[in-house]
């Protein structure tokens, strides 16, 4: 079974993004537990999205303890909060224009920074990121497949499914190839 955790700020589209990842996972025949837990219940508070995938029915009704892979809306979220619930293996995608070697300070964890708003900026997203994060977090993650993710998106994109499609598949195919790099 996988342990998902998404962690990001309200309005910044982290519980969209782990709907999109579940539905994405489902499309692909497989069981799939979501649920959220929100801050204060307004912008700006931290939200977090998990999501439990598996062949198999899941049973397990409890929080997550130590996540499988990690996405991240913020790199100022990154703290020992968020970070106790990963290993030094469990890959963190983080939406951040900094380099990996800044978040070295945090200790010997999988940090992937992908600059996730100039991809979408680029994309004409303007601050949307949740496509191309989740573009990024896929291409990590080596499943759902981005072929399926896009469909979610462009399905489920309220607007500008073109442009949040071309943002999910830049992020993609930019961290595909910075982990195959430093592979």
């Amino acid at each position: 079974m996988q342990e998902i955790v998404i962690l990001g700020r309200g309005g910044q589209g982290a519980q969209t993004a782990g709907n999109l990842l579940a539905r994405s996972f489902f499309e692909k025949g497989q069981y799939v537990q979501t649920f959220a837990t929100y801050g204060g219940a307004r912008r700006g508070t931290p939200v977090t999205s998990s999501i439990r995938v598996d062949d198999q029915p899941i049973r397990l009704r409890c929080d997550i303890e130590l996540a499988s892979a990690m996405l991240c809306f913020d790199d100022s979220l990154l703290d020992q909060a968020f970070l106790v619930k990963a290993e030094n293996t469990t890959p963190i995608v983080v939406n951040s224009s900094k380099p990996a070697q800044y978040f070295k300070e945090l200790g010997d964890y999988r940090i992937l920074p992908v600059d996730s708003r100039h991809i979408a900026q680029s994309n004409g997203m303007g601050k949307v990121i949740n496509s191309a994060l989740l573009g990024a977090f896929v291409a990590v993650l080596g499943q759902p497949g981005i072929d399926v993710l896009c469909n979610v998106v462009e399905q489920n994109a309220p607007a500008k499914k073109e442009e949040n499609v071309a943002a999910c598949r830049q992020a993609f195919n930019l961290l595909r190839a910075s982990t195959m790099e430093s592979s």
